[in-house]
């Protein structure tokens, strides 16, 4: 004998029976969402490129990279041949060196010469070695041009076998005393050379021509890029 339902409940149980199927479809869309789910044109995260290679790895000494007798010419009288090392917390990336003195009568005729040396390793974030050692490079001459107590500021090219090369020759005064002095910028890929070279005269002593102190700085700079490798 079969049991009657009623018809109000015969309606719900096929709407039951209707929903049942469209919800388990809709689950089958839904399940196992995850990174495999991803539309195929999506994009994937993209890998930084790796930093460019630089030319120079290390640095040398500063106070090694002049002869001996380049700086008995240039700085004659010299406290110290060896020169007095300027010392740094990173000297894979910078050092400088300094030699200065008194020659002639009374050590009245004094000279000072300064080699730094600047490296720069090639950064995600900061650009290649060579590009960050390029704004440095810029840096330091505009530090001449910049500075108001600078007078008669002269530029001039430097030749050699480099990407950039300057020397910047002026004239300042210091402790009432008239300076010339000439600064030389030289950017081998990734470092930057500079050299200061600047000379007075005290007691009455005439201070050196502008054209002496341009060509020593010229010439400390030449030897100490290529002190470099």
């Amino acid at each position: 004998m079969h049991r009657l339902i009623p018809r109000p409940a015969a309606r719900r149980a096929a709407c039951a029976a209707a929903v049942i199927p469209v919800l388990l479809v809709a689950a089958g869309c839904t399940s196992d969402s995850g990174a495999d789910d991803k539309p195929a044109n999506s994009p994937s995260p993209s890998s930084s490129a790796p930093p460019a290679p630089v030319k120079y790895k290390e640095l040398p000494e500063p106070c090694k990279t002049l002869d001996k007798g380049t700086i008995e010419d240039l700085v004659p009288g010299a406290d110290d041949k060896t020169g007095k090392d300027l010392a740094s917390s990173d000297t894979e990336r910078y050092g400088s060196c300094l030699w200065s003195g008194g020659s002639g009568k009374n050590d009245a005729e004094y000279r000072a010469l300064t080699v730094s040396l600047k490296r720069y390793d090639s950064d995600a974030a900061l650009g290649s070695g060579d590009k960050q050692a390029g704004r440095f490079y810029d840096q330091e001459k505009k530090a001449v041009a910049s500075d108001e107590a600078n007078k008669k500021v002269e530029q001039s090219a430097l030749d050699g076998d480099w990407e950039q090369a300057v020397v910047l020759s002026y004239e300042t005064e210091k402790k009432k005393h008239d300076y010339r002095i000439s600064r030389a910028v030289v950017r081998d890929g990734n470092v930057v050379v500079t050299v200061d070279y600047e000379g007075t005269g005290f007691e009455g002593a005439d201070p050196p021509s502008a054209k002496e102190v341009r060509k020593n700085a010229e010439r400390a700079a030449k030897e100490a890029a290529k002190a470099l490798g």
